[in-house]
């Protein structure tokens, strides 16, 4: 009679969690999940996925243990469960996708690099130019996320709304745009269409959830 040994039976946890990340629809679903709680819903709308394709991705995650519900009256829910290690998984296998897939290399030349192909600011060399106050920091963001949590002294400006808004951000100084992590288009398109304009623009890393996770300071609307 065969018994499943110690390392085994971690291996076959550890596969349930890979299964759980294994599909296009259940990463987005974490990826929103990364900027605040959320309704069943608010994910569906926020995904354009039924709400019943909604809850059952969702029901996957968490019995992976990834995301935690709450009942709120007649409405579920959801939350991250251990969020700095739910998005540093994301963000490696992010890295572990950009190495290995031709696709990602492709989308990323195609979309991202065209947009901005400039280095990113990193986390470290923000916080020091926070600290020196040279900067204007732009989330672009909805605006339900930014209250929810976003960088110390951001300005919230939604990419829909930057043109009629441009108005509301200094011209003499540079611009540090973010949004929800390295894949979010928003950023992107913001840093375009400010360069367009004549901004001096440039694009944090990642976004809020990297910024969070790593323990850095945040704040949300009161």
């Amino acid at each position: 009679m065969s018994s499943v040994g110690p390392k085994q039976a971690i291996y076959g946890s550890l596969s349930e969690v890979a299964q759980a990340l294994g599909h296009p629809h259940r990463l987005e679903l974490l990826e929103h999940l990364a900027q605040g709680v959320r309704s069943v819903e608010e994910l569906s709308a926020r995904t354009r996925l039924t709400f019943a394709n909604t809850s059952r991705h969702l029901q996957i995650l968490r019995r992976a243990r990834l995301v935690d519900t709450e009942r709120r009256g007649k409405h579920i829910f959801y939350r991250l469960a251990g969020e700095a290690e739910v998005v540093d998984v994301m963000g490696a296998l992010g890295r572990l996708g950009e190495r290995n897939m031709a696709e990602i290399d492709r989308v990323m030349a195609d979309y991202f690099r065209a947009r901005d192909a400039l280095e990113p600011v990193s986390r470290k060399d923000l916080v020091a130019r926070l600290h020196e106050g040279s900067v204007t920091v732009l989330d672009v963001r909805p605006e339900d996320e930014f209250v929810a949590g976003h960088l110390p002294g951001a300005l919230n400006i939604p990419v829909t709304d930057l043109q009629r808004r441009l108005g509301e951000l200094p011209s003499d100084r540079e611009v540090i745009a973010y949004c929800r992590g390295p894949y979010c288009v928003m950023s992107f398109e913001a840093v375009a269409a400010l360069r367009a304009r004549g901004y001096l623009v440039r694009r944090l890393e990642d976004g809020y959830p990297e910024w969070k996770a790593a323990g850095l300071p945040v704040e949300a609307a009161a």
